[in-house]
């Protein structure tokens, strides 16, 4: 069951058979994440999955809205999943039974949260690619992604019943390009029968018609054997020992050496038992794994942590959300230890302010213990999944560990988001529902930095693509929260074009002490990256020492409050050369008035040109995209400073582009890229300086 049906009634929630055993060690556990593109049907393998070992009645369907994984409104409406989903299937019975914790990850590219909190959490990932359709450069990226971390994997050919189905196309593709990404041998394990009635495995067949793909299969998984004889032994025609080549299998899976291939139908069944039997036999077990590295919570480092359930206890938040029964619901894979219902923790986190929410340290105790499925348990051990419920502060890369040892596991690493949008309360009375809204969001979502831009005053959710802009969105309203998006501002600037001067005259009379100020300034213009200077240049006493600072106050509020469209000032110098005192009428609050109608006066006669942000731009496109990037960029006013070619084993020549571009026309640069690259093109921005901006850019920025 997924973690996603978390406080339906039951009537409402998918009809799961209860009672999985819980695992008491980590041996009979398997952490697996399904792992692939957009619509090659990771949830509908595993609805199958579950029907197919008598978790469910029936499978749903996506169309119906009716699947365990997509239980989420969003992911109803939208037909697709959007957030990471746990389903523990119990394969086997008695003492030998085996608890399968699959983990359905999303495969849109702006939900990469989503998967690599998945990656975390599995111990191997099974890739999943259709048969009716070419591998895109999204899934080639997964796999060179999961490669880099020395992640086992396995690959499922999904949709063999579909009209367009080429399954030898589709595992010489592979073969080709999994191969070059670090997939030593991508083979298949077993093929569909001659007589098109299920499959035969090739590790035990002897059928000459699949005797080219068993050589390669035998010499692939035997070159792992610790047996350095059995090569040999084969290659002279002995028969070799079944339970010894699947021990090798398992070696070779584990160790990222050998990807097997198991083509399969998930809605006919085909290739369900099989795979089953793969996860079971052939991917590693939790001891098998190397754990994430972890310190104290104040950065000093600690013993590697290993999966021992007597272990000290480090587990990590994989997922959060607020459920409207249990609270706030927490996803745990635990590394090291065990968890019970009583056990005193202590919640561990280091978003940063950025995140919406800052570092974090505290103890708590566990409320609620529960498994995948939900249902209540006494413990968990180290190489598991659980559930904890209730915990206040744990938000989703959070560390669970004892009070006693405070832990900090190492979070996983997450793109930057580089699509902003900016909005604010619908009313003043939806202030309050909309910050609890985007404190829940910013718990259970990694990818989302929330801003609030002391320049423009806005707002401002940096999501990593459309869609995950869409979900933000919705979730927020969802939450209660009444709001508006408006146009993004970017942080614009202003400085003096020439030297100009200004005379501040503040002279008042109303009975006791009047106000009265004069001073006449020079504002020059100074180099980008100057900022403003002050100077005086007063001589004879014309305005008393005890009142410069006074204009000099003045002058900086002035600037920094902008003189057209409240567009700060920079990069000029304030000279102080003249002015008046009254020996009574004088004071610290009249000159600062003069000082301010003075900079008003200097800009009116003078001119003041606007300034606006310039960010360096890298973006990684294949080559066969370069020219679409390269005029686009021309396009926005971007100025290309060279290219190179990228070095890197995925198929497919890529190259980096570097520009410098106006940041106004980088706010919705993600959504052009992928559109320009096919979804293949990533860039990232950095601020480099400000610059002027032409007359009718100016004007349409402060219009």
């Amino acid at each position: 069951m997924s973690m996603k049906t978390a406080g339906k009634t039951a009537s409402k929630a998918p009809n799961v058979r209860a009672g999985i055993r819980p695992a008491s060690r980590p041996a009979e556990i398997r952490n697996v994440a399904l792992v692939g593109h957009c619509g090659v049907g990771k949830t509908t393998l595993v609805e199958y999955l579950l029907a197919h070992v008598g978790m469910i009645g029936r499978a749903g369907s996506i169309a119906e809205g009716t699947t365990v994984c997509d239980a989420d409104p969003v992911e109803v409406a939208q037909q697709r999943s959007v957030f990471l989903a746990a389903c523990p299937i119990q394969y086997g019975s008695g003492e030998t039974a085996v608890r399968i914790n699959l983990l359905d990850t999303p495969g849109f590219a702006d939900f990469v949260g989503e998967l690599r909190a998945g990656l975390r959490a599995a111990d191997a990932a099974l890739f999943v690619v259709s048969a009716a359709d070419s591998l895109d450069e999204t899934t080639l990226a997964l796999w060179e992604e999961c490669a880099a971390i020395g992640m086992p994997r396995a690959v499922v050919v999904n949709r063999l019943d579909a009209p367009r189905a080429d399954l030898p196309a589709t595992l010489a593709a592979c073969r080709d390009a999994f191969g070059e990404l670090g997939g030593n041998a991508v083979l298949p394990l077993y093929q569909p029968g001659p007589d098109g009635d299920g499959l035969v495995g090739l590790l035990s067949s002897a059928q000459d018609v699949f005797a080219e793909d068993r050589s390669a299969l035998i010499e692939a998984v035997i070159a792992e054997s610790e047996d350095e004889t059995l090569l040999d032994r084969y290659l002279s025609g002995a028969s070799l020992d079944p339970e010894m080549l699947s021990h090798d299998l398992h070696t070779a899976v584990g160790r990222g050496h050998f990807h097997p291939v198991i083509p399969v139908s998930a809605t006919t069944g085909l290739g369900l038992s099989e795979l089953l039997e793969l996860m079971v036999s052939g991917f590693p077990t939790p001891l098998e794994r190397p754990a994430p590295v972890c310190t104290t919570p104040d950065g000093q480092t600690l013993p590697e942590l290993h999966c021992d359930p007597d272990g000290p206890l480090a587990g990590e938040v994989v997922r959060s959300y607020l459920d409207p029964y249990l609270g706030r619901v927490s996803l745990v894979r635990l590394f090291s230890g065990t968890v019970r219902a009583d056990t005193a923790l202590h919640v561990s986190g280091h978003g940063g302010e950025s995140r919406g929410h800052p570092d974090h340290d505290l103890d708590e105790r566990s409320a609620a213990l529960l498994s995948c499925a939900l249902e209540p348990i006494d413990a968990a051990v180290a190489g598991d999944l659980c559930v904890i419920a209730r915990l206040a502060t744990a938000e989703t890369g959070d560390t669970i560990s004892a009070q006693s040892y405070p832990m900090l596991i190492q979070p996983w690493v997450m793109p930057d988001p580089l699509l902003p949008i900016a909005l604010r309360p619908a009313t003043p009375n939806d202030e309050d529902p909309l910050a609890k809204a985007l404190n829940r969001l910013a718990a259970s979502d990694p990818g989302l930095r929330i801003e609030r831009n002391a320049h423009t005053g806005q707002l401002v959710l940096w999501c990593l693509g459309e869609a995950h802009s869409e979900v933000v969105l919705a979730r927020l309203r969802a939450g209660g929260a009444a709001l508006v998006t408006e146009p993004v501002r970017v942080e614009l600037l202003a400085t003096f074009a020439d030297t100009a001067r200004g005379h501040g005259r503040q002279v008042k009379q109303s009975g006791g002490h009047g106000q009265y100020a004069v001073c006449d300034l020079e504002i020059s213009p100074l180099p980008r990256g100057s900022g403003v200077t002050f100077v005086d240049k007063v001589v004879g006493g014309a305005v008393p020492n005890q009142f410069i600072p006074s204009v000099e106050k003045g002058a900086r509020a002035q600037l920094a409050h902008g003189i057209t469209s409240g567009v700060p000032v920079t990069d000029v110098q304030v000279t102080l050369f003249d002015g008046k005192a009254h020996s009574v009428d004088s004071s610290d609050a009249a000159f600062q008035v003069a000082a301010a109608l003075a900079v008003k006066e200097a800009a009116a006669a003078g001119s003041v040109k606007l300034l606006e942000p310039i960010d360096a731009v890298e973006i990684i496109v294949t080559d066969e995209h370069i020219g679409a990037v390269m005029s686009d960029l021309s396009a926005r006013r971007g100025r290309v400073s060279g290219s190179e070619p990228l070095a890197s084993n995925r198929p497919g020549n890529r190259s980096v582009v570097r520009a410098e571009v106006p940041a106004v026309e980088l706010l919705r640069y993600p959504i052009t890229l992928r559109s320009l690259s096919a979804g293949a093109g990533t860039f990232r921005r950095s601020y480099l300086r400000h610059e002027p901006a032409p007359a009718a850019v100016a004007a349409a920025m402060l219009g």
